[in-house]
C-alpha cells in the first residue's frame, strides 16, 4: 500500500472488522491453516527473506536464519503443537458462598489487532506478534518498517498470498501511513520500537481506550566479577553485543565491573572478536552494517565519549563501524544516557557489587540484565534487588529463544509481554463465565436482604474463616 492509498485504510480495517464478525477467524482449523501458511511460506521463500534481509542489513545468511526465519519458524511449530490447549475453557473453583455453580475462563479472540515492527529484526519482528494474533484468532493489520525496505515489499506481495485477506493485511510506508492506521480503532495494538514512538503510540490508543503492548528498549548493563573464568564471559558477552552489529534490543549496552577485572576482560573481548570476525571485519560476510546514515552518524559520535580500546574503525559510504569497546567512560556521558543500539560497548569502572547495583537502579528500568558470577548471594541480590524485563545469568540474549519464558519490558523498557503462550493470551479476552443453577435458590437464603439474625450469622462465619485461612 503505498502513501497514495491512506484513503484505504478506514475501508481496509472495517473490512477486517466485518470479517471478525462474521466468526472466520474463530475456529481452531482456520488458525492452523494460517500458521501452517506461514511456516511453509518462511521455508519455501526462505532464501527471498535471506536476500532481502542482506540488502536491508547486510545481514548473513545464517544469521537470517537463527535469528529470523528460523526463529519464526520454530515458534510457529510450538504454537501448533500448543494450541488445542491453550485454546481450551479452564475451570475454576467456586466460593463456598455461591456453591453450588461452575466457573470457567473462556479465552475468546480480541478482534482487529495492528502490528507495528521495527528495522533490526524486520521480518522477525513483524511476524512473530502474527503469530500469536492468529493463533488467538485475530484479524490483523501488519506495518513493517519502512526503514527495511526490501523485506517490507517482501511481506507485503507474499504474506497476502498466503494468509486469508479476509483477515490478514500489510501496510507499507512511513509515518503518514502510520499516523493513519493509528487513527483507526483497532482491539490491540503491538508495537515494537523505541519509547519516544511508543508514547505516540500509547497516546493514540487512549483515544480509544485500546490495551497496548509496547516492547521497546533501554540500556542492558552487564555485570561481570571474577569468579568465573573472563574468556568464557568475553565469548558470549562479544557474540550478543555485535551479532546483527549491534543493532539488538537485548543486545549488552554497557559492562560494569571492578577496574581489575576490566582491565583483564578488555583484551579478551578483543579476542572474541576476532574470533566471531576475524581481523578484517568490513570484509566479513557475517558481520552486518548500519541501518541508515542518521544511525550512523549519531553512533560515530559516541567514540568521542571513551577510549578505543578496540575496534573504532569505520566508514560511512558503507555504513562499517567495527565492534568497538569504550574505556574510561564517564557516567553521565551521551553514550551512557541513551540507548547505544550499535556495536560500542562502554567498560564502566564500578567499586563493586553495591555500586553497580546503585548505578543500574538509579536508571530507567531496562529489557534485559546480565550476570556473569559464579557467586550466589551475588546473583540473589541481582535477582532481588533489580527490575527488568529480563534476567540472565552468564547468558545474555538467550532468554528470548525460550517459548514459555514471557518476553517485555517493565517501566521504561516496555509494556507488556508476549512469546509462546504467553502471545496467545495477549491477543485474547479470557472470559468469565459462571452458571448457577436457580434450584435450589441458596442465593436467596444466605446473602439476599432482608438481612435476619441467621443470615447475618452465616455472612460473620463465612468471614471468620477467610481470617483463619489468611493467617
Amino acid at each position: 500500500m503505498t502513501a497514495t492509498a491512506l484513503h484505504r485504510i478506514p475501508t481496509l480495517v472495517a473490512g477486517l472488522r466485518h470479517s471478525h464478525a462474521r466468526g472466520i477467524t474463530r475456529p481452531e482449523e482456520w488458525r492452523r491453516e494460517q500458521l501452517t501458511r506461514l511456516r511453509a511460506l518462511l521455508q519455501d521463500r526462505g532464501a527471498d527473506f535471506e536476500a532481502a534481509l542482506r540488502s536491508d542489513l547486510r545481514k548473513s545468511g545464517t544469521e537470517a536464519v537463527l535469528t529470523e526465519i528460523g526463529f519464526l519458524v520454530s515458534e510457529i511449530d510450538h504454537a501448533l503443537a500448543h494450541l488445542a490447549r491453550w485454546m481450551r475453557p479452564r475451570r475454576v473453583r467456586v466460593p463456598l458462598a455461591v456453591q453450588p455453580a461452575t466457573a470457567r475462563i473462556v479465552p475468546e479472540p480480541l478482534g482487529v489487532v495492528l502490528v507495528i515492527a521495527p528495522w533490526n529484526y524486520p521480518l522477525m519482528l513483524a511476524l512473530s506478534p502474527v503469530i500469536g494474533a492468529l493463533a488467538a484468532g485475530d484479524s490483523v493489520v501488519i506495518k513493517p518498517s519502512e526503514l527495511a525496505p526490501a523485506t517490507s515489499r517482501l511481506i507485503a506481495r507474499l504474506v497476502p498470498d498466503v494468509l486469508d485477506r479476509r483477515a490478514v493485511a500489510v501496510v507499507e510506508g512511513g509515518a503518514p501511513e502510520t499516523t493513519a492506521l493509528l487513527a483507526e480503532r483497532f482491539d490491540h495494538i503491538f508495537y515494537t520500537g523505541s519509547a519516544r514512538v511508543g508514547r505516540v503510540v500509547a497516546r493514540a490508543a487512549a483515544e480509544h481506550l485500546t490495551p497496548v503492548t509496547l516492547e521497546l528498549g533501554g540500556k542492558s548493563p552487564v555485570y561481570v566479577d571474577d569468579t568465573v573464568p573472563l574468556h568464557l564471559a568475553a565469548q558470549r558477552i562479544a557474540w550478543a553485543k555485535y551479532m546483527n552489529a549491534g543493532q539488538t534490543c537485548v543486545a549488552p549496552d554497557y559492562v560494569l565491573g571492578r577496574p581489575e577485572v576490566l582491565r583483564e576482560l578488555a583484551p579478551l573481548l578483543a579476542e572474541a572478536v576476532h574470533a566471531l570476525y576475524g581481523s578484517a571485519p568490513q570484509q566479513n560476510p557475517d558481520y552486518g552494517r548500519i541501518v541508515n546514515d542518521e544511525h550512523f552518524d549519531r553512533l560515530v559520535g559516541y567514540l568521542a565519549d571513551g577510549d578505543v580500546v578496540f575496534g573504532g574503525e569505520h566508514d560511512a559510504a558503507d555504513r562499517f563501524l567495527a565492534p568497538t569497546a569504550l574505556a574510561g567512560v564517564d557516567r553521565a556521558a551521551p553514550v551512557m544516557r541513551d540507548e547505544i543500539f550499535g556495536p560500542i560497548l562502554p567498560l564502566v569502572d564500578v567499586a563493586g557489587l553495591d555500586d553497580a547495583l546503585s548505578l543500574v537502579n538509579g536508571r530507567e528500568k531496562p529489557l534485559a540484565a546480565y550476570v556473569f558470577s559464579a557467586d550466589g548471594e551475588t546473583r540473589r541480590r541481582w535477582e532481588r534487588e533489580t527490575s527488568s524485563g529480563g534476567l540472565g545469568f552468564d547468558a545474555p540474549a538467550l532468554h528470548l529463544v525460550v517459548p514459555d519464558l514471557p518476553f517485555g519490558g517493565v517501566g521504561e523498557s516496555g509494556i507488556g509481554a508476549y512469546h509462546g503462550e504467553r502471545s496467545f493470551r495477549t491477543f485474547s479476552h479470557e472470559k468469565a463465565v459462571l452458571a448457577k443453577p436457580l434450584t435450589p435458590d441458596t442465593l436467596a437464603g444466605t446473602i439476599m436482604p432482608p438481612f435476619t439474625p441467621r443470615k447475618d450469622a452465616i455472612v460473620r462465619r463465612w468471614l471468620g474463616k477467610l481470617r483463619e485461612r489468611s493467617v
